[in-house]
């Protein structure tokens, strides 16, 4: 790919796409970019494209990072859309949080046309992007993704592949939803040991040591009791959106899901009380409210910063 005579496209500039077309910058790749913020494309570094259609049109590659399935299905298929410009030997990469089902309806569509889609569900977050150690699952085909890996190294440091078209994104969703169990359940034992009076350093040190442990203990509350939430990653309202498709994909496999409710519970009142855009974190917050105005990180608490 490095030798490519075309620039990559790049549909999606915000928190994460963004993060990971500054690294292909980097990397030296022409990045030609689209996105519905055109400060975000300069500020990554690409050159700007007037629509996505110029993207689809002078690109043999296009990327995609955005918010769910119904805005890449907006994207992929509107009228000046990528599939209107798509043709023999394009590839697209979609790096969003998407359904499955729809992932390979729109694979169908672009293989009509010569085009291939690959489905990369992305694991690290900002950070990870931000540093170039991603960890992608690809679903698609092989001899594709070897044509793009090269690419693909520029922000990832591990690249599955996880079988057909469909299979990263289920992949995806299986992982953001253990992330949103143990992030939203961690938050309610934060709030339960502040609450009984426990040193919260100590208690993430027990919490590491022992069979509790798992990545908002190791990576996220370390910052949290000191009241750094690590802003600019993802919010409560992607987290939400992200364990109701998990829901959908198990409803269409036809397995129970006894374990969604906590937290669709714990990410619906963060929206509930006015934390749909804070980083999922806040779901501490959320909790802390209604558990007696608690908040984790040292200082005592403020009154006028509550969101409920």
């Amino acid at each position: 790919m490095t030798g490519t005579t075309t620039p990559l496209g790049f549909i999606g500039l915000g928190n994460m796409g963004g993060r990971m077309a500054r690294r292909l910058v980097s990397a030296g790749y022409e990045v030609l970019g689209h996105d519905t913020r055109p400060e975000n494309v300069t500020a990554c570094g690409a050159i700007p494209a007037e629509s996505v259609a110029e993207v689809a049109r002078r690109c043999d590659v296009v990327l995609l990072s955005l918010p769910e399935s119904k805005v890449v299905e907006a994207v992929v298929l509107g009228e000046r859309g990528v599939l209107a410009d798509a043709r023999e030997g394009q590839v697209v990469v979609d790096l969003s949080t998407s359904a499955p089902a729809s992932t390979t309806h729109l694979h169908e569509l672009l293989a009509q046309r010569g085009a291939t889609l690959l489905d990369a569900g992305i694991s690290g977050g900002a950070a990870a992007a931000e540093k170039g150690t991603l960890t992608l699952m690809v679903g698609g085909d092989t001899a594709t993704l070897d044509r793009v890996r090269p690419l693909l190294a520029a922000f990832s440091a591990n690249v599955f592949h996880c079988g057909p078209v469909g299979a990263g994104h289920t992949a995806k969703l299986l992982n953001n939803f253990l992330n949103a169990v143990a992030l939203s359940a961690t938050a309610e034992v934060m709030v339960a040991g502040r609450k009984a009076g426990l040193d919260l350093q100590v208690l993430l040190d027990v919490l590491n040591t022992s069979s509790g442990v798992n990545f908002a203990t190791q990576n996220r509350f370390p910052k949290i009791i000191h009241g750094d939430y690590l802003k600019g990653g993802l919010t409560n309202a992607l987290m939400m959106k992200d364990v109701l498709a998990y829901v959908d994909l198990l409803t269409s496999l036809g397995v129970a899901s006894p374990n969604s409710a906590a937290p669709l519970a714990s990410f619906g009142l963060a929206l509930q009380l006015g934390y749909a855009q804070d980083i999922s974190n806040t779901v501490v917050d959320a909790i802390g409210d209604l558990s007696g105005r608690v908040r984790v990180h040292d200082g005592a608490y403020d009154a006028g910063k509550d969101k409920s």
